[in-house]
């Protein structure tokens, strides 16, 4: 079977990768002239650990990222609201880690290229549209490259070419607009010492007025010891910008943010301003698709359901797409019932994940306590948010997002109201 993949993202690459273990020789298409290490730090959740590790990546994937050991929730004035361990160190078998985006794609393109061959990804080629009949698809592309083809055949074609999809346009072409929430994210690296246990993410802030997030994404990045610090600002209620991962921007319109903030182990304000890059992008999804599917073409990834970066699970649900749609190829000898098949058992899970995040996610908490307090200190956080109710809405998000916690499995589902559905 000819497969054809249109995006070296992470999951245009992952895909291959599954493929390639289940004996199919897939060639990816990727519209870049050249592949360069761009943006900042992700998250990968213990589920998408599990997916690197069955594709025989696990220690490679190790020695450029850091283990995440806890999550930590702060109001603005840097009191602490919840925490929870991560990874193995709450019970999952696979742990949680952050790692620079750009390190990330790299490690999968040289292990696609080694298990596939130097020719398996064509750079410089612009899908601009697909057609079809009972047997095949054709793809059209402008190239950019010397060697990039206009027009491509394949038995099956899998469109993970990101939130631009030209692929998904042409299937449904209502949705070309993105979904602007009104925050725009600032986010950067800093170079500096680790903080607190050297793998603690950091959720800090009033929501109404600013959100901040900060995670370590490599250790030793330089002779000294230093660790680099991805962090990420929301600036709330600003003009859209440009869909560009990649908009860079002085941070000076938003150093004076965290001058009250006192965590005590961290200064934030020397954080923000000490950064050594910085960029604007606008958090932006797609409204869920009622189908991915067009006969022998399929969605993936961000194509399919782009959402906002809350929860660390965009990526990861990647990865778990590109194990599925492996599935469902190597066992149903219809591709096209395969490719329905993929999209009936992913499509419902990830709607309700993008529709999730639309609210706060399981950063809702920070709002939570925003509200009960009016913005003020607090003198006792179970005054204000018992820990009860609060471990009772991560219990909510990490199950609705496929990663129930290792030792609830008989918990079902809170008993609290839905902080995320009105279900």
């Amino acid at each position: 079977m000819e497969i054809a993949i249109i995006g070296a993202g992470f999951g245009g690459l992952t895909t291959a990768l599954r493929l390639e273990q289940a004996g199919f020789t897939p060639r990816v298409y990727e519209a870049a002239s050249e592949l360069h290490p761009l943006g900042v730090g992700i998250a990968i959740q213990p589920y998408g650990t599990r997916e690197l590790t069955e594709l025989g990546l696990y220690e490679r994937f190790a020695a450029v990222s850091v283990e995440a050991r806890e999550s930590v929730y702060y109001n603005q004035w840097g009191q602490e609201i919840y925490g929870e361990l991560c990874g193995t160190h709450i019970g999952y078998d696979h742990d949680q880690r952050f790692i620079h985006r750009g390190t990330m794609q790299m490690l999968l393109y040289a292990a696609v290229k080694e298990r596939l061959g130097e020719d398996s990804v064509v750079l410089g080629a612009v899908a601009t549209g697909y057609e079809q009949d009972a047997d095949r698809v054709k793809v059209r592309f402008e190239p950019r490259r010397a060697g990039a083809p206009t027009e491509i055949e394949a038995d099956v074609v899998i469109a993970a070419e990101g939130i631009k999809s030209p692929i998904r346009t042409q299937m449904h072409p209502s949705s070309a607009n993105s979904h602007y929430s009104g925050i725009t994210l600032w986010r950067g690296t800093t170079l500096m010492k680790p903080y607190k246990t050297g793998g603690t993410i950091l959720h800090v802030g009033a929501p109404s007025q600013w959100s901040l997030i900060v995670y370590p994404i490599l250790d030793n990045a330089d002779a000294d010891g230093n660790t680099l610090i991805n962090w990420v600002v929301e600036e709330m209620d600003r003009p859209e910008i440009v869909e560009d991962w990649n908009h860079p921007a002085a941070v000076d319109p938003i150093a004076d943010w965290f001058d009250e903030c006192d965590l005590g182990f961290l200064n934030v304000p020397d954080l923000i301003q000490c950064s050594q890059e910085s960029y604007l992008f606008p958090m932006i999804d797609h409204d869920p698709l009622e189908t991915w599917t067009d006969g022998r073409v399929a969605l993936l990834g961000d194509a399919a359901h782009a959402m906002y970066p809350r929860g660390g699970n965009g990526t990861c649900q990647t990865l778990v797409d590109a194990r599925v749609i492996t599935e469902k190829l190597t066992s149903i000898a219809d591709p096209a019932e395969a490719l329905r098949a993929f999209q009936d058992e992913r499509i419902g899970i990830v709607n309700r994940i993008v529709l999730a995040n639309r609210g706060d996610g399981p950063e809702v908490v920070r709002r939570i306590v925003e509200e009960r307090t009016g913005g003020a200190r607090f003198d006792d956080i179970e005054e204000v948010l018992p820990f009860e109710e609060a471990d009772s809405i991560f219990q909510e998000y990490h199950r609705l997002a496929g990663m129930q916690r290792p030792n609830q499995a008989a918990v079902g589902r809170s008993t609290y109201k839905s902080v995320f559905f009105d279900d």
